[in-house]
């Protein structure tokens, strides 16, 4: 890489990724990240990256814009993700209970994963901490493309693919092909 390349990688890339990190002010992070992108390390929860966690694809759509965020929102909230994971750009994690993802998993770009409705519906009550969170499992080895969003409750079975643009409402079962608005089962792989 050439002076001018060294200089707008740190400038865009390094300065990025450091004032992230300083802005992060979640305590309970165990593991080591592999960092191209931004990423956000929020609440007084517990995160956890496996071995070879990479956040960030240089070549790919919002390298240069966006940021990973990942929320553990109360002291019990978790965040654990497995070995092998690769994150694409614009991911977000927000957990009030727990979101597991598995090991060898592969998640586009913008993505989105949250274990809990974030308000109450009722208008009197919207505003209140009194949250309904259910765990999100997200197996081993699922393909995750981009634009996706994962709602509470749901568990992704082993090697499953989610379609781009897809919302995911309800269980996917392991080794199939799923998606849309909700997402649902288009064939067996």
């Amino acid at each position: 890489m050439n002076i001018k390349g060294r200089f707008l990688k740190f400038i865009f890339v390094t300065l990025r990724i450091k004032k992230y990190q300083f802005l992060s002010d979640c305590k309970r992070v165990e593991g080591n990240l592999l960092m191209y992108h931004p990423v956000l390390l929020k609440g007084p929860g517990r995160i956890v990256f496996g071995k070879n966690v990479q956040v960030g694809v240089i070549s790919s759509p919002n390298y240069y814009t966006h940021y990973a965020y990942f929320e553990a929102k109360s002291e019990n909230s978790e965040i654990i993700i497995g070995n092998n994971t690769a994150i694409n750009n614009g991911f977000s994690a927000i957990a009030l209970s727990k979101i597991s993802i598995g090991n060898n998993v592969l998640i586009g770009v913008n993505c989105s994963v949250i274990d809990s409705d974030g308000h109450l519906l009722d208008p009197q009550k919207r505003n209140h901490d009194l949250l309904n969170a259910v765990d999100v499992n997200i197996s081993n080895n699922v393909f995750i493309g981009s634009n996706v969003v994962i709602l509470k409750g749901v568990t992704i079975g082993e090697n499953s693919v989610i379609g781009n643009g897809s919302v995911v409402t309800k269980n996917i079962p392991a080794n199939v092909i799923a998606a849309g608005n909700p997402a649902r089962v288009i064939r067996s792989l």
